[in-house]
C-alpha cells in the first residue's frame, strides 16, 4: 500500500482522545498509579537488510516486558503488559503498514522501535505523532531524526550519529595523521547523515575527505561504486550500510582489486557476529568500526545473566536498548497513572534521567512502587544512563572499537565516551 495514513492516524487520535475522557484517564500532570492492561508494540526488522539484528531486539522487548510485569506483581502495581511485534523489513514504507496494523488494529499505546532511523521517521511522520504514540527507538541514530516535528514523541536510546561521527573521525584520524579518506554511505537517513557528521569532523580536525559515495542499497550490482570507493589511492575509507547490502557490496570491493579490509571503517550498522560467514572473510577480515555499548556500565554482566537464564541465544547489537524501551513505555505509563499515549509520551523523559532516586534493571519492583506514590525516579537501564534531553535524545554515550579477526567479531575493551 502506498498511500499515506496520515487521515487513519488522525482519526485514531481523535478516537484515543475521546477514550480518554470517557474512562477519566489521569492526565500528563496526575502523579503515579495503576494502569492496567498497556499493549506494547515491538517493530523490528525480521527480514531485510537489517535482519540480523531483528530477533534478537525481539527478544529484548519480549524480556523486558516479561521482567516490568514480574516487577508490578511484587510490588502490588496493577500493569499487565503485552507486546505485538510486526516486521518492518527494514524499509521505511513497511515499516509504516506494520506501525498502522500495531497501533489501529491491535491497541498499542507505546512503540518499542522501530530500529533503522528511515523507518522512525516514515513512522512518527505518518502514524504515530498524529496519534500521540510514543515511539521509543533502540537504535536510530541519525541526525535527521531531530528534524521531525514529533511533539515531544519520539525518543532513543542510543545516542545520535551526532556523537559517533565525530568519535569515528577521530579514531580513524588518529590512525591516518589526516591523510585522504574516501566516505561512503547507502541513500537513507543513516548513510548520507553519518557521511555528513565524519565529513565535517574529519575535515574540522584537519584531515582530507577524497571522493564521497552513496550509493542504493538495492543495487543489483556495486562495480561502479566498488570502484569509486577505492578510487585514489586513500589511505582509509569509511563506509555506512547495513549487512544484507555488506554481503553484496564487499565482494565487488574485492573485485575492485584495492580494497584494503584492515584500513576499512564502519559504525554500528557493520557489526553483526554473522558478516564474516555472509560476505566472506576477504571483504571483512580486519575491518573495524565504532557502536554503542552497554558495556562500560556496571549492570551488563546482570543484563548478561538475564539472558542467559532466559536462554535467549546469541546476543546482538541493540537487544539491551530494546530491552530497555520496552522498560521506560511501562515505566512511564506507571508515572502517569494511565494507558493513554499522550500521558506516556509526557513522562518518558522525566522517568529516565534525573533528579529523581536511581533504579536499575535489577530494581523495578521498588521502581514501580515508588511510582505509584508519585515520586520521581531516574531509570538506568540494562544499556547504561539513559538521561533524555529535551528533544529526546542522550546526551552523551559510550561506545567500543570492534574489529573482524579471523572471521569472528571481537569487540574491544576500551570504554569511549562521547558528548
Amino acid at each position: 500500500m502506498k498511500r499515506s495514513r496520515r487521515p487513519a492516524a488522525a482519526a485514531l487520535a481523535a478516537a484515543l482522545t475521546l477514550g480518554v475522557v470517557a474512562a477519566g484517564c489521569g492526565s500528563s500532570d496526575s502523579g503515579g498509579g495503576d494502569v492496567g492492561a498497556l499493549k506494547l508494540g515491538i517493530l523490528v526488522p525480521l527480514t531485510g537488510a537489517l535482519a540480523d539484528f531483528g530477533g534478537p531486539a525481539q527478544k529484548g522487548a519480549e524480556l523486558g516486558i516479561a521482567e516490568l510485569n514480574k516487577a508490578a506483581k511484587t510490588a502490588g502495581v496493577s500493569l499487565d503488559v503485552s507486546g505485538v511485534a510486526a516486521d518492518t523489513e527494514t524499509d521505511a514504507r513497511p515499516a509504516q503498514e506494520a506501525a498502522t496494523k500495531v497501533v489501529e488494529s491491535d491497541g498499542a499505546k507505546c512503540i518499542a522501535g522501530p530500529m533503522a532511523s528511515s523507518e522512525v521517521i516514515s513512522v512518527a511522520q505518518n502514524v504515530t505523532v498524529d496519534a500521540g504514540i510514543p515511539v521509543i527507538s533502540p537504535s536510530s541514530t541519525a541526525s535527521s531524526v531531530r528534524a521531525v516535528k514529533d511533539n515531544g514523541t519520539v525518543f532513543r536510546v542510543p545516542p545520535p550519529d551526532s556523537l559517533q561521527g565525530p568519535l569515528l573521525a577521530q579514531q580513524v584520524y588518529n590512525e591516518t595523521k589526516g591523510g585522504k579518506v574516501n566516505v561512503a554511505g547507502q541513500n537513507d537517513a543513516y548513510g548520507t547523515g553519518l557521511i555528513k557528521e565524519f565529513t565535517a569532523a574529519y575535515e574540522k580536525l584537519g584531515g582530507t575527505v577524497g571522493a564521497s559515495v552513496v550509493f542504493n542499497p538495492d543495487a543489483a550490482s556495486f562495480n561502479a561504486e566498488a570502484r569509486q570507493i577505492t578510487g585514489g589511492n586513500p589511505v582509509a575509507v569509511a563506509i555506512f550500510t547495513f549487512p544484507e547490502t555488506w554481503a553484496k557490496l564487499g565482494p565487488a570491493l574485492v573485485r575492485s582489486g584495492s580494497f584494503k579490509p584492515k584500513a576499512t571503517w564502519g559504525t554500528d550498522g557493520l557489526r553483526s557476529k554473522d558478516l564474516p560467514k555472509n560476505s566472506g572473510t576477504a571483504s571483512t577480515e580486519g575491518m573495524r568500526g565504532t557502536a554503542p555499548t552497554d558495556k562500560g556500565n556496571s549492570l551488563a554482566p546482570a543484563f548478561q545473566t538475564l539472558w542467559d537464564a532466559q536462554k535467549l541465544g546469541t546476543r546482538q547489537t541493540f537487544d539491551v536498548q530494546m530491552f530497555d524501551a520496552a522498560v521506560l513505555c511501562g515505566l512511564a505509563a506507571v508515572a502517569a497513572g494511565s494507558s493513554a499515549p499522550a500521558d506516556i509520551a509526557a513522562k518518558v523523559r522525566e522517568v529516565s534521567g534525573p533528579p529523581g532516586k536511581v533504579f536499575t534493571f535489577e530494581q523495578l519492583a521498588d521502581a514501580l512502587t515508588a511510582l505509584k506514590a508519585g515520586e520521581d525516579i531516574d531509570y538506568t537501564g540494562a544499556s547504561g544512563p539513559i538521561d533524555l534531553a529535551d528533544n529526546g535524545d542522550p546526551g552523551v554515550g559510550d561506545y567500543l572499537i570492534w574489529q573482524y579477526k579471523d572471521g569472528k567479531l571481537v569487540d574491544g575493551t576500551e570504554i569511549l565516551k562521547a558528548q
